[in-house]
């Protein structure tokens, strides 16, 4: 349909051009009912269907009939009505907000080796005496490279959308997203619709789409955009939803969220769900196939790597789910990514060009890590300048030098790397690479401890080892300061006003207000954001301090192995040896850090700023009566989620199975609680429904 159609709201002349006092017409509801649903019917056809009806000029001549109703009885407009798509508002900034369940990523594959031992390890962490035979089909899916974004509907309707962001929170988008016309404002069909339907999927912009646009844009002497990515990305997040509204973005479907199945039918499998998710009005990801083995997913991914070219948008892999959704359940997550899906990660893109420099970054660890300076050149729709060189021994391995022609290789989101020298091309001008004695920093001598292969500076106190360092010690995953990124830090020390960690809770309104960019009120935040973090734990604070081979999981082993500062800094190398998962190299390093005088410091004067150098471990459970318990969960609860509930069971030492069987202890009950009830009570299984299990849960 023609984009006037969407922005145009003029007076058309019409039936109800005079309006009688006291409110619309029966004649008038009815028209607008009707006009609602038409319009959408047309819409559905058009930017989803690809098979219209109707020509522009008619569509057009509706819009603006209901545009003018609506204009004169605001109370005829509904939360769903296709005049809701027009892009009219600015934004004063995107809020931020929890997902009620966390996006994950997905963990990546590259051959068929690493396929069957994600199958291997799937079959590892299934229980088949609990939940029987693991069901090994799988729906399989293009993954395409676009934006994650959820859609959450109320009863069928539209209410609000969020961006991934960082899988636990993300941005409000909701009025942009109404603006994308393969989003259905209202679930087609005639329902009964979940209470609650959290879609997920991927924003993208079709290929033929992204070149039309950056040739307007470059008509109009505007900025062009490097990818079809880069392009969804910025539109989806404009404040002015004119902006959004005026580009052509796609939402296809291809998960859910939360979910309240009742009234509705609940889907059992992920191939029902994307058949409900095209009923209910989506766009699904094309060429979606349930493969029946997992040799049939091998040759499924085969086929989406040879016809990439002829997808409509951008394509990086293929995606696999395990099809049973209770199995999905059963399986669960790890810390980053679901147990029961995968993506095949396709050959990155390469690109030849000339390697002009040599550039040495040092890091938080004193670590020298050579980086590639580039004469930028294009690699899968993104312009690269700077690739990296790892270490000497990758230099020399691959003989590369300073005048090579090379090939850059970019997967994904991974920094591009130099893949190999073009060595016929080669003039007899090009210089071996020179790997400084000395830090580039602060000018120390620079050496090689044992066999690692990265060269570090020898300095405790060099420059870049303290900048660094800071800027871990505040990220979200170490302290979690906000607002205090590396542009602030790199200003603080700048100024003067800090030196180590310590020296961020000694930080005053005054001294913040000095900073180029920082207002009042970026300020009151960061000092606010400053006083929280001294409520994080013993083990946030042990990874912060940035001690070398301790990362967030070693923290957490010490942190509860010790229970205070005091008594790890007591510890002797041999101690922390003989725990599980620590060894003799993580424990030197860790003994040694905390016995160096500065450090000693470091840590007194942290401790007396108020930040807590204790960890309290969760409390033993083994008097709740599901302690060691089997439990299985089924039907919908009326106030918790499947998740919600799997957490709260597992906290107090309860084992959470997707399937009934003899060995189950307890099966609690929901809404829709179909064929797992039923096998429990042929089964005996003791069943309870949530208020029960919530007491229980009390200990009571």
């Amino acid at each position: 349909m023609s984009q006037n159609s969407r922005t145009g709201r003029q007076e058309q002349n019409s039936l109800f051009a005079t309006a009688p006092a006291g409110g619309p017409s029966s004649e008038e509801r009815t028209r607008a009912r009707w006009l609602a649903a038409e319009l959408e019917r047309h819409n559905y056809l058009y930017h989803t269907k690809d098979a219209p009806e109707i020509s522009d000029d008619q569509f057009d001549a509706l819009f603006h009939e209901l545009a003018a109703l609506e204009d004169r009885w605001p109370e005829l407009r509904s939360a769903h009505s296709p005049t809701l798509r027009v892009g009219g508002k600015l934004l004063d900034g995107l809020a931020k907000k929890a997902h009620s369940r966390q996006m994950y990523g997905l963990d990546n594959v590259f051959s068929v080796e690493e396929w069957r031992d994600f199958v291997e390890r799937m079959r590892r962490a299934w229980d088949v005496e609990l939940n029987g035979p693991l069901p090994l089909a799988f729906w399989c899916d293009p993954k395409m490279d676009g934006l994650a974004l959820e859609i959450i509907y109320i009863n069928g309707v539209l209410q609000e959308a969020l961006t991934r962001g960082d899988g636990e929170v993300g941005e409000v988008v909701t009025e942009a997203v109404r603006t994308i016309r393969t989003v259905p404002l209202r679930l087609r069909g005639e329902g009964p619709f979940p209470a609650r339907l959290e879609v997920r999927g991927e924003v993208v912009m079709y290929k033929k789409d992204f070149d039309a646009l950056n040739e307007r844009q470059e008509s109009l002497g505007q900025k062009t955009f490097a990818n079809p990515r880069n392009a969804a990305a910025g539109t989806l997040r404009q404040l002015d939803i004119s902006v959004t509204e005026s580009r052509p973005l796609r939402f296809l479907a291809y998960s859910l969220g939360d979910v309240q199945w009742p009234p509705a039918k609940p889907c059992r499998l992920h191939s029902e769900l994307m058949a409900q998710l095209t009923e209910y009005g989506f766009l699904t990801p094309p060429s979606g196939k349930l493969c029946a083995t997992p040799q049939d997913v091998e040759e499924y991914v085969n086929w989406v790597r040879e016809n990439r070219p002829e997808f409509p948008m951008e394509i990086d892999g293929a995606v696999a789910k395990q099809d049973n959704l209770e199995a999905q359940e059963a399986l669960g997550f790890t810390a980053r990514a679901p147990r029961f899906a995968v993506a095949f990660k396709f050959p990155a893109m390469q690109a030849q060009t000339l390697l002009e420099g040599i550039e040495i970054q040092v890091g938080r660890t004193g670590a020298l890590t050579p980086v590639a300076m580039l004469a930028p050149v294009a690699v899968g729709g993104v312009m690269v300048s700077r690739a990296t060189l790892h270490n000497e021994d990758f230099i020399r391995a691959k003989d590369i030098r300073v005048g090579d022609r090379v090939v850059i290789n970019k997967a994904g989101e991974i920094i591009p790397e130099v893949l190999r020298v073009v060595v016929e091309k080669r003039t007899g001008d090009e210089k071996e690479v020179e790997i400084p004695s000395v830090c580039p920093e602060c000018g120390w001598r620079v050496e090689r401890q044992g066999e690692e292969a990265a060269i570090r500076c020898t300095n405790p106190h060099c420059p870049a080892l303290g900048r660094e360092g800071l800027i871990h010690f505040v990220s979200r995953d170490a302290m979690n300061i906000d607002g205090c990124g590396p542009s602030v830090i790199n200003a603080l020390l700048d100024a003067g006003l800090v030196r180590d960690a310590a020296d961020l809770y000694s930080l005053r309104k005054d001294d913040l207000l000095k900073l180029e960019r920082m207002g009042e009120k970026s300020a009151d935040n960061l000092l606010a954001a400053l006083v929280e973090s001294k409520k994080n734990e013993l083990d946030k604070l042990l990874f912060a301090l940035g001690i070398r081979h301790v990362g967030a999981k070693v923290a957490r082993i010490l942190a509860t192995e010790f229970g205070s500062m005091e008594k790890l800094q007591q510890a002797q190398p041999e101690e922390l040896a003989q725990i599980r998962d620590i060894g003799d190299k993580i424990a030197e390093s860790a003994v040694t850090w905390l016995n160096v005088p500065a450090n000693i410091d470091l840590v007194e004067r942290l401790a007396a700023a108020g930040l807590t150098m204790t960890f309290t471990p969760p409390a033993s459970q083994e008097d709740n009566p599901f302690f060691g318990k089997t439990l299985v969960f089924t039907g919908t609860m009326p106030t918790l989620g499947r998740a919600e509930a799997k957490t709260m069971a597992q906290d107090v030492g309860a084992k959470v199975s997707g399937s009934v069987s003899k060995k189950t202890d307890y099966v609690i009950a929901g809404a829709e609680a179909g064929s797992k009830l039923e096998k429990a009570q042929q089964l005996g299984v003791t069943v309870i429904d949530e208020a029960e299990f919530l007491r229980m849960l009390k200990g009571k």
